[in-house]
């Protein structure tokens, strides 16, 4: 008896996972090595679009941690929903986002690349929450929780936003933090 367990596809083309000259299909086992089953649709991955623009209200797939790693702008969105905005930010070296406040949105920071640090707090005179944060760290900021995040490391800290609502028009491209700032104050 085989002690993996691997949900059953009939009638499925079977193939090398990673094989070059065939059709690739992911493994369903949450194992590392899975040679027994296949998942039944094609490894879409070199087709994954990481074009910087913002795709909002359609279907879209990326792979975000190498579209944050391209990312080279202070803040570009790449999707706009009705509920829900992605934006790509690069915090240069020493500098940072911008001690800020969403009175009703809450926003999901993560990092893809670098070292920062993290301060939150009730008050834009009391931020006592501090944390540092590098590669795969998440940062979770509720609604109305004064926030900065800070470069301390040696190279630009690449992250990604997820604000729910959005809270960028749709299309915002800021390539500086002066542009974002202009842009705030335009408002």
């Amino acid at each position: 008896m085989n002690h993996f367990s691997y949900q059953s596809y009939p009638n499925v083309t079977m193939g090398h996972y990673g094989s070059m000259t065939g059709p690739m299909y992911w493994c369903m086992s949450n194992r590392v090595h899975c040679p027994h089953q296949f998942w039944p649709y094609p490894n879409t991955e070199r087709n994954v679009d990481t074009i910087l623009e913002d795709k909002g209200k359609k279907p879209f797939v990326v792979n975000i941690n190498r579209a944050v790693k391209q990312n080279n702008t202070f803040r570009t969105a790449i999707w706009t929903g009705r509920h829900l905005q992605v934006t790509l930010m690069s915090i240069n070296i020493g500098e940072d986002i911008g001690l800020e406040v969403h009175p009703t949105h809450d926003q999901f920071l993560r990092i893809e690349e670098g070292y920062g640090i993290v301060r939150m707090g009730k008050s834009k005179n009391n931020l006592n929450y501090v944390r540092r944060v590098w590669d795969d760290s998440a940062i979770m900021v509720p609604a109305g929780i004064w926030h900065n995040v800070t470069n301390i490391g040696n190279t630009p800290l690449k992250l990604y936003s997820i604000y729910a609502p959005p809270e960028h028009p749709y299309g915002t491209v800021h390539v500086t933090k002066a542009d974002a700032i202009a842009s705030e104050e335009n408002i």
